[in-house]
């Protein structure tokens, strides 16, 4: 995306509860799955429900800071905080964990037939590879949609494919030692200056191996309009699938996701109480 639309205006950020829907709004099942095999988990999915006058993405345009922190570091509440501001934007659900190879998380949100749904998740083993859908019509969804979705390079950073450069998870997720530690921030000698484009895969070199690859899309998602219960929540639990992961990889990638969204359901949690 070029840049979302901020206004002023309050918005919660969805993550359950009891409201009924507003006239004209339905409810919307979305099942996020992780086309990978092996080696390239998800960030926690980041939804969002707006109006014309957004988007998170835009192919061929430069990536907006928020979206960079996502692409590059997993860094979720930078974007999280830009979507709750913004008056374009009437829901904000965030799933609770990761979405490893070969599994389908499962999220519930709701809009009306004026608005639109996008989604992100950055790829963990990649510099600045990241999955979504870009404004998709509630108003198309009459039943339920399935579509295939690529993989986009955020165009912010070289592809090292180095350990060093990428978000510590990915640090062993198929046996691959190494005695870099890996990062949570952005850095500037690497900073590529491009624009939001398909993404060109991983090839191997460096750190990085064929257990990181990928071929065709990288993940399918299904959107289903249920009707008008529940509404939003970000609960992002694990619907099916199966993976080769010992306990300590689910422990590293949970740890991953309570630190991505920690901040965010704080922030909930003050409102709430408010």
């Amino acid at each position: 995306m070029a840049g979302l639309a901020v206004a002023a205006g309050a918005l919660a950020l969805a993550s359950g509860g009891g409201t009924a829907l507003g006239e004209g709004e339905a409810t919307f099942k979305v099942e996020i799955e992780n086309l990978s095999q092996r080696g390239q988990p998800f960030t926690p999915a980041l939804l969002a429900v707006h109006s014309a006058a957004a988007d998170l993405f835009e192919v061929g345009e430069p990536a907006s800071p928020e979206l960079q922190q996502i692409a590059e570091n997993g860094n979720l509440p930078p974007l999280i905080e830009l979507l709750e501001g913004s008056a374009a934007v009437s829901a904000v659900v965030v799933g609770s964990g990761p979405i490893l190879p070969r599994q389908t998380h499962v999220l519930m949100v709701r809009g009306d037939d004026d608005s639109y749904l996008s989604w992100v998740s950055m790829l963990i083993c990649t510099n600045d590879g990241f999955a979504g859908i870009d404004s998709l019509a509630l108003a198309d969804i009459e039943g339920s949609v399935t579509l295939d979705v690529n993989a986009y390079d955020a165009g912010t950073e070289v592809n090292t494919q180095d350990f060093a450069d990428m978000v510590p998870p990915c640090q062993g997720l198929v046996g691959v030692s190494s005695p870099d530690e890996g990062t949570g921030a952005s850095n500037p000698d690497l900073a590529e200056g491009g624009v939001v484009a398909m993404h060109a895969g991983v090839f191997g070199g460096n750190d990085l191996t064929a257990s990181h690859m990928w071929t065709g899309p990288i993940a399918r998602v299904t959107i289903t309009r249920v009707g008008i219960s529940p509404p939003s929540t970000g609960s992002g639990g694990l619907l099916s699938g199966t993976n080769g992961s010992s306990g300590w990889l689910l422990a590293a990638m949970t740890g991953l996701a309570l630190a991505l969204t920690a901040g965010a359901a704080a922030r909930y949690a003050r409102r709430k109480a408010a």
